[in-house]
């Protein structure tokens, strides 16, 4: 009886050994993949980042905080507005960043991701009351680049890196968005008026020009004559206007002149 308790205490003894052996291992060797690294701590001191590959830790004396290398997306929430110009709108961003340093990431801020969050929409607001509504509109490339300079700018303590910032979406009030489609509408009619005046001076002085043609060269309007005769001839009219070229008149014209002024010279006399 004693027996079998000793042999039952030896194995939990074995079991607990076992145990321990196991913890002790897994909190001694550490895998890290080519994206990550590891801050190690030895009672409470930076000893540096390490990785990738296998690392080696002394159980219960360092503490590892893994770090993603990778880029992070961060969609910053609608924020309410006021440009240079009095417009209210809601804009929101994203943001693509990634861990550059991964020891000041750990060391110099609590919470990399909430911080960098936190950054990103009072500057979006703050740049967003610099710019004007049709610079917001017209120019989003430049108010991109703004923000990424600034947002980086107060990042790069923490060893972050802001790779692109974009503004998504901007929403106007109703009533800006009418006014809006009015002057689109404005506009457009604005430049229909414009060309059709430029179409019908160019056709003002292509007529123009033919009359300086036909009066240089007389020949040229029978042409036209014969060309418009054709053309009616053509289109299986039931009527036909036959014009009558006015220098058939002239003789009959310059006769009647001559006799009003024989007439008038007479009555004088």
């Amino acid at each position: 009886m004693t027996k079998s308790l000793f042999n039952i205490l030896d194995a939990l003894t074995l079991g607990l050994i076992v145990l321990l052996v196991v913890a002790t291992l897994s909190q001694a060797f550490r895998i890290l993949r080519e994206y990550q690294r590891g801050v190690i701590f030895r009672l409470g001191n930076l000893l540096g980042a390490k990785g990738p590959g296998l690392i080696c830790l002394i159980p219960w004396v360092d503490r590892m905080v893994r770090m993603d290398l990778r880029v992070v997306t961060i969609d910053v929430p609608k924020q309410e507005a006021m440009t240079r110009d009095n417009v209210p709108v809601t804009v929101d961003a994203v943001i693509y960043f990634q861990v550059v340093d991964p020891v000041a990431a750990v060391v110099k801020v609590e919470n990399y991701l909430k911080a960098s969050s936190l950054i990103a929409q009072t500057t979006l607001r703050s740049v967003m009351g610099q710019a004007e509504l049709d610079e917001l509109l017209a120019h989003r490339d430049k108010i991109n680049h703004i923000l990424q300079e600034i947002i980086d700018r107060h990042t790069d303590p923490w060893g972050i890196k802001v790779t692109a910032v974009e503004v998504r979406d901007v929403v106007l009030p109703e009533d800006m968005k009418r006014a809006m489609a009015k002057q689109a509408e404005s506009e457009r009619e604005r430049r229909a008026k414009i060309i059709n005046s430029e179409g019908e001076y160019q056709a003002a002085e292509k007529l123009v020009q033919a009359a300086g043609m036909i009066s240089s060269e007389p020949i040229a309007l029978q042409l036209r004559f014969l060309q418009t005769m054709r053309e009616i001839s053509s289109e299986h009219n039931t009527t036909t206007f036959l014009p009558v070229p006015i220098d058939l008149f002239t003789p009959f014209l310059k006769r009647t002149g001559d006799g009003v002024a024989e007439k008038a010279e007479f009555q004088r006399v």
